[in-house]
């Protein structure tokens, strides 16, 4: 079992990007309360309800020239500390005291996020290209409301059918 932490909640509430820091927001099977999605097709909805990314990710971005900072690509959880790459569809994260997600896929990047790349190239996170670089999709199992600094606790997979 690995653990992070929530560095920052990010919400668009008139959709796009990027997506501003809030200190806490609840996450319901139909979203983050407060965001709104602008491409109802291409994002939202119960299997996408939320979007989460890596610090460390984008640390490394930036390392390497882009303009990215957490909200900038969209994503609603910026979170430090757990190993990006080893996160797979249906894994569980315990975020907080009470939400529990399941990782669904992988977002695909658009050219709304653009502007965080250098050159604007957005497909640096694309999963089919950079495999383990990509913000994932997650549906919420048990809403709760998350607070920035939140631990974020990568449940056990034989567990994970218990929450």
């Amino acid at each position: 079992m690995s653990t992070g932490r929530v560095v920052q909640i990010n919400v668009a509430p008139d959709g796009g990007v990027p997506k501003r820091p809030v200190h806490a927001a609840l996450l319901t099977a139909l979203g983050v309360a407060g965001d709104r999605q602008l491409d109802l097709k291409h994002h939202g909805g119960p299997d996408r309800a939320v979007c989460l990314f890596g610090q460390e990710c984008i640390d490394a971005l930036v390392a390497e020239g882009h303009p990215i900072v957490p909200g900038s690509a969209g994503e609603n959880l910026t979170i430090a500390g757990l190993v990006w790459a080893d996160l797979r569809d249906g894994d569980r994260l315990a975020v907080g005291e009470v939400a529990v997600l399941e990782i669904s896929g992988p977002a695909p990047p658009c050219t709304t996020i653009a502007g965080s790349f250098t050159d604007g190239e957005f497909t640096r996170i694309s999963a089919k290209l950079h495999p383990g670089w990509s913000r994932l999709y997650a549906r919420v199992l048990t809403p709760g409301l998350v607070r920035e600094g939140a631990l974020v606790r990568r449940l056990p997979r034989e567990s994970a059918a218990l929450v």
